[in-house]
């Protein structure tokens, strides 16, 4: 009978959970992450998200724990609209959320699963509440315009935030205006907008257009800082000749564009890695206290800023 059992379960996809001194003996065998989507987005819409899942992904292959993947289909002020069938699935040890969810949902997750639960790049109130994993957005944000003031500019704007976003693109913001401060700077220069790259173009020509003394713009990620670009070119500006430009995240694309983008690195894939260890050390002990890791940024020095006294310099 025992054997009959354990043939069934392997056909039907489960795996002993084994105790003691075993690769998996933690007790999280399988694992769910959960993303937001909108009804007009793609799977994972922010590239910065996919390097996040490659890290979890690899973080489970290497601890033989199994992965499911769903989203949670939100509107457009991000209320929940419907609920996956992986939320109530009794296989799932644990729950990774990945991305902006407003509070009330997180805690609707909690209640609704009764599982264990890790935010990645997602807030709350309540620190005390979850397991979080978050960047230093407003060191990195520091980091970003300091260099800039260090090649010597000092008419700066900002592109890709606005006063109501999220957490993290408000840290960012906080880091633009704090960096000028520190270098006695009181001229700032801003146009609110969105993440998005078509949103950039339009925000950085109405910010050119009325600060034409403008000589570098930090931009609060990389896609922003793609449609900079193109608006600046649209405006006759050459980049980084007459306009310098600094990105944040350093996706992929942002080496591959001409000029290359000088931006903040964030090891993404790291991030995922460090959900998934977090998690599996939450199954092992539900009473710890909830704790948050803040992964550091890097400055990756390119082509897209140039110092400021030099008006042609050698490419």
């Amino acid at each position: 009978m025992r054997e009959r059992v354990l043939e069934a379960a392997l056909r039907l996809g489960y795996r002993q959970k084994f105790i003691g001194n075993s690769p998996v003996a933690s007790g999280l065998t399988t694992v769910g992450v959960l993303t937001k989507r909108r009804k007009s987005d793609q799977l994972i819409s922010n590239p910065f998200y996919s390097y996040v899942m490659d890290g979890i992904e690899r973080e489970c292959q290497r601890n033989n724990i199994n992965l499911m993947y769903a989203n949670v289909e939100v509107d457009e002020r991000n209320r929940t609209l419907s609920w996956p069938a992986m939320l109530l699935n009794e296989l799932v040890d644990g729950v990774i959320v990945v991305g902006a969810f407003l509070e009330e949902a997180i805690a609707d997750i909690s209640r609704r699963t009764g599982k264990n639960i890790v935010l990645v790049d997602a807030y709350t109130s309540d620190d005390t509440m979850f397991d979080t994993v978050v960047l230093d957005n407003f060191g990195g944000a520091v980091k970003a315009v300091t260099h800039l003031l260090e090649n010597g500019h000092q008419h700066i704007g900002l592109i890709g935030s606005n006063p109501n976003s999220y957490p993290s693109v408000l840290e960012r913001r906080m880091g633009y205006f704090a960096a000028l401060a520190q270098y006695g700077i009181q001229q700032t220069y801003t146009e609110d907008g969105m993440l998005e790259r078509p949103d950039a173009f339009e925000a950085t020509i109405r910010l050119l257009r009325r600060f034409p003394q403008i000589t570098a713009i930090f931009a609060c990620n990389d896609e922003t800082a793609f449609g900079v670009m193109n608006a600046a070119r649209s405006l006759g500006y050459r980049v980084p000749d007459d306009i310098s430009i600094i990105g944040f995240d350093d996706i992929d694309l942002a080496q591959e564009v001409m000029p290359s983008l000088t931006t903040i690195h964030v090891d993404k894939v790291l991030m995922g890695t460090m959900a998934l260890r977090m998690l599996r050390d939450r199954v092992n002990d539900e009473q710890k206290a909830a704790i948050k890791t803040v992964i550091t940024t890097q400055l990756i020095i390119r082509e897209s800023v140039r110092p400021i006294e030099d008006s042609h310099p050698p490419r």
